[in-house]
């Protein structure tokens, strides 16, 4: 059974920080490149950021461009975003996906991040 499993989301203030992880099985993880999706309430889910199989590249949406880290461990089948300088509107559920390019193939369930006084 492929399962993507999301942990880390919560509360936070502006500015404040997150690491959200995303522990994958059930499939060959190194030849996945993984994504960072968010949808925020009556908008349309987004990809935030992506790195490739082995993690020798990585792509952001603008709006997140040196506040957000995409990383992967091979080795533990793990693949993180850290989050700094969080703003409200960064408020989302925040969804791990395996895919092929772009094309998504596997979601996770999601977790939510609110950033809120």
């Amino acid at each position: 059974q492929v399962q993507l499993v999301e942990s880390g989301g919560g509360l936070v203030q502006p500015g404040g920080s997150l690491r959200l992880s995303c522990a994958v099985s059930g499939i060959t993880f190194s030849r996945y490149d993984m994504s960072w999706y968010r949808q925020a309430p009556e908008k349309a889910r987004e990809i935030v950021a992506q790195i490739t199989s082995i993690g020798d590249s990585t792509n952001y949406v603008n709006s997140v461009k040196g506040r957000f880290t995409i990383s992967r461990d091979n080795a533990k089948n793990m693949v993180y975003l850290q989050m700094n300088s969080l703003k409200t509107e960064d408020t989302a559920v925040y969804y791990c996906n395996a895919g092929v390019g772009a094309t998504p193939h596997y979601w996770g369930r999601g977790t939510q991040v609110t950033v809120s006084s």
